[in-house]
Order: C-alpha cells, then structure tokens, then sequence
C-alpha cells in the first residue's frame, strides 16, 4: 500500500479510543513509520549511474522498517512519549501491524515481485511473510480501502473537529474542519 492509504488507516486506528492530539499522532505515525525505510530510493536513485550505486531501496525497503524489532521500537516509543501510555504503545502497535497487513495483501510491484515481509529480522530469517494472492499496487481493492478510509477520516473530521491535519498544523485543521462543517452541516444527515 502506498504511504497515504497507511497515514489514513493509522489515522482512522486513532480515533477507535478517546485519544488526545499527541495519542493521536502517534498511533497515526506508527502506521507510516515502516516506510521510512522507503527513503533509499532517493540515495538509489542518485547514483544509479554511478561506478558504485547504493542500492538501498531495493535491499533495505521491507527490510530495516518491517519487522518485529522496529514494532516493539514503535511501541515503546508510543508508550514513552504519551499520557495514556497503554492504550496509545496498544494502538500503535495495531497500527504498525496493519501497515504489515496492508504490504502483505496489497503491495506487488508493477512486474508482478513481491516483498516479502522479514517479521523477525534481524533475529532470524525464518519469517518471510508474504501472501500469494497478493494484488497490486495499484489494484482496485487498494483504492478501495484508501477511498474508503479517505471518507471515514473526512467523517470523523467533520464530527470530531480534528483531522490529520492536527499533526502538522492547528490552523490549517481547523479551516480544513470549518470547510467540512460548511459543506456538510453536522444536522444534514437527519433530512
């Protein structure tokens, strides 16, 4: 899945539990903190052309951010850095693991390769999780989650008064919230 699908799908995870701004971030980063891994692309793709290519998005994509050491990491550091310390480490170790889930049933490259999923590197390599119905990137029930998870982060948005925004800017959360609020009133669903 693409990083956005895991953003909303770690934001909606969020919102299961009464959770203040700093809980709620959190438990949304901990769904998108797998794909920091993803970040050798960039070192990749510079010196591809070079006498010496780092190749570290094809050997450590999957691989340094997808697995049970980078969970318990991600947990603890939930656990360590909220009020709500058990609910938050809880949900944010849901949260990580639904990214897994999402990479193993939804992840397949263009040329039909799949990554599979390391879970207890670097401890042992028996682990390699991977799904042989594994669809595409680009597949419809991909989008279908990410439009579903999409509208779900929009209604809590416009119910709660907070949206993913919030991790980034207070401001521009609450003109996003009004905008909502203004185009579907909080009494519209009664008519």
């Amino acid at each position: 899945m693409n990083p956005v699908s895991h953003l909303l799908i770690g934001w909606v995870t969020a919102n299961t539990c009464d959770l203040n701004r700093r809980e709620r971030a959190a438990v949304t980063i901990a769904a998108v903190i797998p794909d920091l891994d993803g970040l050798g692309m960039i070192a990749e793709t510079a010196t591809k052309n070079t006498a010496h290519p780092l190749l570290w998005w094809s050997q450590y994509h999957h691989v340094l951010g997808h697995n049970v050491l980078f969970a318990v990491a991600c947990t603890c550091a939930a656990f360590a850095l909220t009020g709500r310390r058990w609910r938050t480490a809880a949900l944010a170790c849901l949260s990580f693991h639904l990214h897994l889930l999402g990479d193993i049933v939804g992840a397949r490259g263009p040329d039909g390769d799949q990554w599979p999923i390391p879970y207890l590197w670097p401890f042992s390599d028996a682990w390699q999780l991977t799904w042989n119905g594994q669809w595409a990137l680009n597949a419809w029930p991909n989008m279908l989650i990410t439009g579903t998870a999409l509208a779900v982060t929009f209604y809590l948005a416009r119910a709660r008064g907070f949206s993913p925004l919030e991790m980034v800017s207070t401001r521009a959360d609450a003109v996003f919230v009004n905008a909502l609020r203004r185009r579907f009133p909080v009494g519209m669903e009664k008519k």
